[in-house]
């Protein structure tokens, strides 16, 4: 039987958060918290894996308790159980730091059922660095798979799945022993509507929340900010796009005027010496 546990993200929803022009950094309370798309994606590719052969999906996150939102929509979705881990010496980790409390966290769940795949997604919208993921592979010592848009097969007893990687001109067929890490595309799947039944439980559902006392061998100088060499100088929201010159006329007359444009461009490059 599988055991696959999906690593998750509660994040702002950035299509309607805002930037504060004060800090320079995204305002955070102007956006509802939503679970990161690409990681249901993962969630939902665990629920259907287990469907297909067995076993039990698990999800986890980090984050303050509010998060706990995140893993009731992973429970939504089918997840059997969730864990979060949750403290303030977790405040401010960057991706190094926060795949190094994931892996410890990963450490204790193995404790209770031996773990045979990670699912995550392939980014989440509020960072959109995906190395999160392989920084978990990496610290656990077991292969990481990115861009994954196909799971072919599962073959616990023998050792090995088959996926298939995005390439910018096709994909690739990879076979990786088991345990492993994939990092998952959206298009991998299409997460439908949850059915009454997990809704219901999802409701009532509480998952098992650790502070960082409750994980085992923990270097502290590698949580949170002590933790996070990435230091993050500015940020500012792009500058909208100036409007274009529109082309009236025919097919002629627009080639035309294009031509002409062209040129004053041309001629104001050549004058500061571009050209």
């Amino acid at each position: 039987m599988l055991h696959i546990v999906a690593c998750i993200k509660q994040v702002p929803d950035t299509k309607i958060i805002k930037m504060n022009p004060k800090t320079n950094t995204m305002d955070r309370a102007s956006a509802p918290a939503i679970l990161n798309p690409y990681d249901a994606h993962a969630v939902e590719e665990a629920v259907r894996l287990k469907a297909k052969y067995g076993g039990t999906v698990s999800v986890l996150t980090m984050g303050p308790p509010p998060a706990v939102k995140a893993i009731k929509k992973c429970i939504e979705i089918g997840a059997d159980e969730g864990y979060m881990i949750s403290d303030r010496a977790f405040a401010g980790a960057d991706t190094l730091a926060t795949s190094y409390a994931l892996t410890k966290a990963l450490d204790k769940i193995a404790k209770l059922r031996p773990i045979d795949l990670i699912l995550c997604g392939k980014m989440t919208i509020d960072g959109d660095t995906g190395q999160v993921g392989p920084g978990i592979a990496r610290r656990l010592d077991i292969p990481p798979l990115t861009s994954v848009k196909k799971i072919v097969e599962v073959r616990r007893e023998q050792g090995y799945l088959i996926v298939h990687r995005k390439l910018e001109d096709g994909y690739e067929v990879v076979r990786s022993t088991l345990p492993c890490l994939l990092s998952v595309e959206k298009e991998i799947n299409e997460v439908p509507y949850s059915p009454l039944p997990n809704v219901l439980r999802a409701a009532r559902y509480q998952p098992q929340i650790w502070s960082v006392g409750d994980l085992d061998d923990v270097d502290r100088t590698q949580l949170g900010l002590k933790g996070s060499p990435t230091i993050v100088s500015s940020v500012w929201a792009p500058q909208k796009p100036q409007g274009g010159t529109i082309l009236e006329g025919g097919p002629k007359e627009q080639v035309k005027g294009l031509l002409g444009i062209l040129m004053e461009k041309k001629e104001l490059f050549q004058a500061r010496g571009e050209a």
